[in-house]
């Protein structure tokens, strides 16, 4: 939680997803999707019924993921 905000209150449906894998992998597992301003879904196209987790900016920085890698605007 970042500013007061709680990352799983905000409505991913209609989210952008898109394959953010950093190797040469052919099946886009990992996805990414900007969900609000400084925040993230990350999930697992392997397995649609679960919901993605959610990370704010600063976190994925943390773990070494950087959104523009995929094109995705930060």
């Amino acid at each position: 939680m970042q500013n007061g905000t709680d990352l799983y209150a905000l409505d991913i449906d209609g989210a952008s997803f898109v394959r953010a894998c950093g190797g040469p992998c052919t099946e886009g597992c990992v996805i990414l999707a900007r969900i609000g301003e400084d925040a993230w879904a990350l999930g697992d196209s392997k397995r649609p019924g679960t919901e993605p987790l959610r990370f704010t900016t600063e976190e994925l920085a943390a773990a070494g993921i950087d959104p523009a890698r995929f094109g995705l605007n930060v």
